[in-house]
C-alpha cells in the first residue's frame, strides 16, 4: 500500500497481506451521512464548493458528470451514491475534493470537510471484517482521536478499482 514515505516495512502479525504499518499520517477528514471519514492528504489538490456538473449520457449514477476546472476535464463522483448513503442533498456545506490519483484528476462529492488530522500508528486499528456499504479492502482501517472515529479510506484503491477504467474514458 503506497501512503506516504512515512510508511514501514509491512508486517504478518495482525495485518492484510501486502499491508504497511503506519508510523505518522495526515488525512482530511470529511463527513458522508453520519460517519466521519479521512483521505490521505497528499492525495488532495484542493477543495471547491459543490457546482453544476456536466451530465454524461449512460455513467452510473454516482458519477454526477464532469467539470472544466482551468482546462482539465474532471469527472466527479458523489460518494453519498457511490456507498449507497441515502439521497445527497447539495447544500452550502457540500464540498468536492479534488483528487490527484495515479496522474489523474478527479473530483470526490462529500457533505462536508471538517479538519486536517495527524493519527500515529498507534490511533489506527485494523477494519472489522464485516457486510458493510463499503468494502474492507478499500479501507486503510479506523483512526480514533479523543472521542472521534474515522473511517479511513484506501483513496486510490477504491478510485482505481472497476471505476477508474470508466473514469479515464470519461475524462477522455
Amino acid at each position: 500500500m503506497h501512503l506516504t514515505a512515512n510508511v514501514a516495512q509491512p508486517v504478518g502479525h495482525g495485518t492484510r497481506p501486502g499491508a504497511a504499518v503506519i508510523t505518522s499520517l495526515e488525512f482530511l477528514a470529511f463527513t458522508l451521512g453520519q460517519e466521519e471519514y479521512g483521505i490521505d492528504i497528499q492525495k488532495v489538490q484542493e477543495l471547491r464548493g459543490y457546482d453544476t456538473v456536466t451530465r454524461i449520457a449512460n455513467a452510473p449514477d454516482f458519477i454526477k458528470g464532469v467539470v472544466n476546472l482551468r482546462g482539465v476535464i474532471v469527472p466527479i463522483i458523489d460518494m453519498r451514491i457511490k456507498f449507497n448513503l441515502g439521497t445527497p442533498v447539495y447544500d452550502q456545506f457540500t464540498v468536492v475534493i479534488i483528487l490527484n490519483i495515479a496522474g489523474r484528476t478527479m473530483g470526490m462529492v462529500v457533505d462536508s470537510v471538517s479538519d486536517v488530522i495527524t493519527l500515529s500508528a498507534e490511533q489506527v486499528k485494523p477494519a472489522p471484517e464485516m457486510g458493510a456499504a463499503l468494502d474492507t479492502d478499500y479501507l486503510i482501517g479506523l483512526g480514533t482521536l479523543d472521542d472521534r472515529m474515522l473511517i479511513l479510506v484506501d483513496i486510490d484503491r477504491l478510485m482505481s478499482s472497476g471505476e477508474i477504467g470508466l473514469i479515464e474514458k470519461i475524462a477522455a
